[in-house]
């Protein structure tokens, strides 16, 4: 396993960041000004070199952009505002989409034009000469601005397996014009790695300015493609954060940062700043509004994630065993997952985790894991509900304390009328030490109006539960063959300040489920509750204790 250590920094590759542009054609994606603000801040405090904020003269909402981000002061990267070469038969200090790329106040200015002699004659339908003359005066005009220029060969690789003497000749126009890098683009994401790379040497050998690599993943070899072209000799590296782009995405820099920088020994990003990669991975999904991809190389939640046993007890002796990195290099952390299959090294783990220590062997071991294997086998995954875990670890060693008893509930749902709309209520008696109380709530749903009865029922036994909330419900048909006679599995997710927790129910009736799952969330939180307000309450006791005796 790599510690970040072992190699030593010897290139800096510069790392050009998409998202905004490229990561924003991905479907389902649509950001706000404010969202790109947001993204372009985080992306800034990571240490990219270059953030693309977006083409301009293509919408109002980037020119909005560029125009809230003039005068700021970036900490790391350099704005870039991204276009497309002069059109044919005009001049480029006549085009009105380059002089708006001009207007943006933009540093840094991106254009493509086309280096495939297919797209330059069936597509832009002009002669290619015309094209060398288009990207040649395009980047002349930019840099006649005071701006650095970077051209992107659109279509690169197609073009250069087609005619390489064309192809090549076009990122010689832009060389003539006087830009600061060409990148060689595989805009249809249909190049492989060995294809890249012989063709990134061949450019290097040509070419006196930085070459770069763009890459789309559409044989999903983006990634391969990037890091191919930087061993060929590459230095600049164009991709998107979590790899979002349009079709089916561009090379993540989430998999090519830390790939290059702990494995290669290249400088992608400041040193300090690498452990960063997770947040900032997380942070753009959470403005996106878009789950996190969990099994996502290096940042994902499961990509230091172990569920064998055997795996778990090997991870446990040296975590080299089963994981290519130390996951704290990326801001990442180790988890052991609870299943039928992790034996009882990932028990041990998980119950040292809650502060508790069973023996290698013990019986308290082997009743745990029976009960996990027995209830994995009607439905039930701790993978995801760890609170429910931790509580069944404790009823098994004894030392689990019920906060109340369910003497019953009751759930109507009615709808009078085809226009009308559906009323749910939720009656429910429950017993805290022997004292009962019935309460009766509405709600949106039955799992709503149930959770308002029993928050009305505990809150007078329990103030603390009004710190604790419920932040999300998922539902699962367990055995789909079975048709609505099917078990369902919900999970619950709660929160009380900083923490969080999942809890999980499973029934044949989505609502008993619910209620197993409800009951765990506020048990968990209630007992956790208690656990740190007595461990704080010691620690202030063992602390007047030592004043006393100084």
């Amino acid at each position: 396993m790599l510690s970040g250590r072992e190699v030593l920094m010897t290139k800096e590759i510069k790392i050009y960041d998409t998202t905004l542009r490229d990561g924003a054609q991905a479907e389902g994606i649509a950001f706000t000004v404010e969202d790109k603000l947001k993204i372009a801040t985080k992306l800034d405090e990571l240490g990219v070199h270059y953030i693309e904020g977006g083409w301009p003269g293509s919408n109002p909402k980037d020119i909005e952009f560029f125009e809230r981000v003039k005068g700021h002061k970036w900490m790391h990267a350099k704005l870039a505002a991204f276009g497309s070469t002069c059109r044919a038969g005009t001049a480029a200090s006549k085009d009105p989409l380059l002089q708006q790329l001009v207007e943006s106040g933009a540093p840094v200015i991106t254009i493509f034009g086309k280096s495939w002699d297919y797209h330059v004659t069936k597509v832009l339908r002009t002669t290619l000469e015309e094209n060398l003359r288009m990207i040649r005066d395009s980047v002349a005009f930019l840099k006649s601005t005071g701006r650095e220029v970077i051209f992107d060969a659109e279509h690169f690789f197609d073009g250069y397996r087609a005619n390489p003497d064309y192809t090549v000749a076009t990122l010689q126009a832009a060389l003539e014009g006087g830009a600061d890098a060409v990148v060689l683009c595989d805009t249809n994401g249909g190049s492989l790695p060995w294809q890249v790379e012989d063709a990134v040497r061949a450019v290097v050998q040509k070419l006196t300015c930085p070459v770069g690599i763009h890459a789309h993943n559409d044989s999903e070899l983006a990634v391969a493609n990037s890091i191919a072209a930087v061993k060929a000799g590459a230095t600049h590296v164009q991709g998107t954060m979590n790899g979002w782009g349009e079709r089916v995405g561009n090379a993540n820099l989430c998999s090519i940062i830390p790939s290059l920088q702990i494995k290669m020994g290249y400088q992608c990003l400041p040193p300090d700043k690498l452990a960063q990669l997770t947040d900032a991975s997380l942070y753009v999904y959470e403005i996106a509004n878009i789950p996190p991809l969990e099994r996502q190389p290096y940042v994902g939640r499961s990509a230091f994630a172990h569920k064998a046993g055997m795996h778990v007890d090997a991870v446990m002796k040296s975590p080299s065993t089963f994981e290519h990195i130390d996951p704290a290099l990326v801001g990442n952390s180790r988890r052991f997952l609870i299943s039928e299959q992790s034996g009882g090294s990932a028990i041990r783990v998980k119950a040292r985790e809650f502060g508790i220590d069973l023996d290698k062997g013990s019986p308290e071991a082997r009743a745990i894991l029976e009960q996990v294997v027995r209830l994995e086998n009607e439905g039930y995954v701790f993978e995801g509900a760890e609170a429910s875990f931790e509580l069944l670890v404790r009823k098994v060693l004894g030392t689990y304390k019920k906060l109340f008893d369910l003497k019953g509930f009751r759930v109507i749902v009615e709808k009078r009328g085809h226009d009308a709309e559906v009323v749910t209520e939720a009656t429910l008696k429950v017993a805290v030490d022997g004292e009962e109380c019935l309460t009766v709530a509405e709600g949106d749903g039955p799992v709503h109006a149930l959770d308002g009865a029993m928050r009305k029922a505990l809150l007078h036994f329990y103030p603390e539960l009004a710190d604790i909330r419920l932040t999300d419900f998922k539902v699962r048909v367990v055995n789909v063959k079975e048709g609505t006679a099917a078990k369902v599995r919900v999970l619950v997710e709660s929160s009380a300040h900083e923490d969080s927790w999942s809890t999980i129910g499973v029934s044949t009736n989505i609502i008993e489920a619910s209620w197993q799952a409800l009951v765990d969330a506020v048990e968990y939180g209630l007992t956790r509750h208690q656990r740190m307000r007595q461990a704080s309450a010691q620690k202030s006791r063992q602390e007047n204790q030592q004043a006393d005796e100084q």
